[in-house]
């Protein structure tokens, strides 16, 4: 006797495959955010990807068991909006004007398509895509890091002891052959200590790459702070 499972029926096993199966996917993504210590980690990607099946699954039952007409792909419509709002949540823009969550709201967005793929059925292409975001988040940072580390573009934020060290630091930078196609010094916006903060958009030339010149401008006494946006 041949046993067959028909995994794109609607029924308890399948039901029971999908979230399983969203539970699994969304926790391999959430476990990198929350290895790299991101906001939202291993149970809140869980959560958005077996809130997005279930909320397709259940548009699925209503569709096949209520008569009358029904859109087949309302409630993942709206998944999709609240997700959005749920990863606005996640993105930072700090004190340096540094932004900060995006790739985690990606995440949360992409895990819940793939929640999305699961609850109706489409089980090669949630695995498919859960490998791929997974492999994007945790090997492509190198990668990424290696082509900035080579680019002739930087984009720094800093802070002076005093307003009067802005055209030196500025010199400094120019002694170096980078120019400098930006630049802003924010006097309203004072730390506790006093120093000013300045904010450079620098075109480097060959022969210095970004780690050098953020050490050696590190190194100036009067420079308190100063990071790559």
């Amino acid at each position: 006797m041949d046993f067959y499972i028909d995994l794109h029926e609607l029924n308890l096993l399948t039901i029971a495959i999908r979230l399983i199966l969203a539970v699994l996917l969304g926790g391999v993504i959430g476990l990198e955010r929350g290895a790299s210590k991101h906001p939202a980690g291993f149970r809140t990607h869980i959560l958005v990807c077996v809130g997005a099946a279930l909320a397709m699954l259940t548009n699925e039952y209503i569709v096949e068991f209520f008569d009358g007409p029904a859109d087949p792909s309302r409630l993942g419509a709206q998944v999709i909006t609240g997700v959005g709002f749920l990863g606005v949540g996640t993105i930072l823009v700090t004190g340096r004007y540094k932004i900060k969550g995006l790739t985690t709201a990606a995440g949360l967005w992409a895990s819940a398509c793939i929640g999305l793929a699961i609850g109706i059925g489409i089980y090669s292409g949630a695995i498919i895509a859960a490998s791929l975001v997974f492999l994007s988040l945790a090997l492509l940072p190198r990668l990424e890091m290696y082509f900035y580390e080579q680019s002739r573009t930087l984009e720094i934020y800093a802070e002076i002891e005093s307003v009067h060290n802005f055209k030196p630091f500025l010199g400094v930078i120019k002694s170096l052959g980078i120019t400098i196609a930006e630049s802003h010094l924010d006097k309203s916006a004072i730390n506790i200590e006093g120093a000013y903060t300045v904010s450079l958009y620098l075109k480097l030339p060959k022969k210095c790459s970004v780690s050098d010149v953020l050490e050696q401008l590190n190194a100036l006494p009067y420079v308190m702070i100063i990071e790559e946006i």
